[in-house]
């Protein structure tokens, strides 16, 4: 289903500038080469958007925010929307505290941005103006599950029109939708949520995967979502036979990413769409 989503990665390496998450910095520089790509951190607001211009791809995350990083956030967006790249957006802890919700919403407005990318409590957040969460994590109150998935499908059509941008709301159901169409999920296991980072790194991959892919965002957005929960998959399958816990995962979940080709995508990934 996905193979020319690959395929294109493969051939065009694309480099992504991150500004990012510090706990995770390094796994999601290491995902990235797993996945075909190429990472560049830079967070001085004095070089960003010239880091930004050699790039192909601009991941924005707010998981460890301070207000040094916010305007060079800002600057790199909007540079990167001027050069015409791709800018995935992470709204780490949205609802947690007025600093998050209020540069996630000022970001929201000010970047135009190709894919947003959060849990359910964080995706919510943005669209209500307003939400709660667990820290970084999800109230299990907003998840999709079966029997809010109709509504929660129509939440994130919804909510792409309104920003213009592809929606990627994960969770245990995983849902990535524009204004027409959602992808519905179902891979991953939960044991990733054990370790940190998935998201980061997650949100990192869809970002070099658009830039492969500039005219199907939501191809390829959907098609990183998968593959990140099938080589969760894959990863705790491995752990589990080494007789490893969580720090075997980690290790095993960026080499999953490393060896996945098509052939394993389409044959592990559960999706469908509405």
């Amino acid at each position: 289903m996905f193979e020319e989503i690959l395929q294109n990665v493969a051939a065009k390496a694309p480099l992504v500038h991150c500004i990012t998450n510090y706990v995770t910095v390094n796994d999601c520089a290491n995902i990235l080469l797993a996945c075909g790509g190429s990472p560049i951190m830079a967070d001085d607001e004095n070089e960003v958007e010239e880091i930004t211009s050699i790039c192909n791809a601009l991941v924005l995350n707010i998981g460890t925010l301070n207000t040094r990083t916010i305007e060079s956030m800002r600057r790199a967006g909007l540079r990167a929307n001027a050069l015409g790249h791709p800018v995935v957006f992470d709204p780490v802890g949205a609802g947690a505290s007025a600093l998050r919700t209020g540069t996630a919403q000022s970001l929201l407005r000010d970047v135009r941005f190709c894919v947003v990318r959060g849990n359910s409590s964080e995706i919510r957040t943005l669209a209500r103006g307003a939400g709660t969460t667990r820290g970084v994590d999800a109230d299990a109150a907003d998840a999709a599950t079966e029997q809010t998935l109709d509504d929660a499908v129509l939440f994130v059509k919804t909510f792409s029109r309104q920003t213009g941008a592809v929606v990627a709301m994960t969770g245990a159901i995983d849902l990535v939708g524009d204004a027409e169409t959602c992808y519905i999920i179902r891979n991953g296991c939960p044991e990733m949520g054990k370790i940190t980072g998935t998201g980061c790194m997650l949100t990192a991959v869809t970002a070099a995967w658009c830039a492969a892919n500039p005219d199907h965002p939501l191809d390829a957005a959907a098609a990183a979502v998968a593959a990140m929960g099938l080589c969760g998959e894959l990863a705790h399958a491995r752990a589990q036979a080494a007789g490893g816990g969580t720090g075997t995962l980690r290790m095993a979940l960026i080499d999953a990413m490393s060896r996945l080709d098509a052939e394993t995508l389409n044959r592990g990934i559960r999706i469908e769409s509405r």
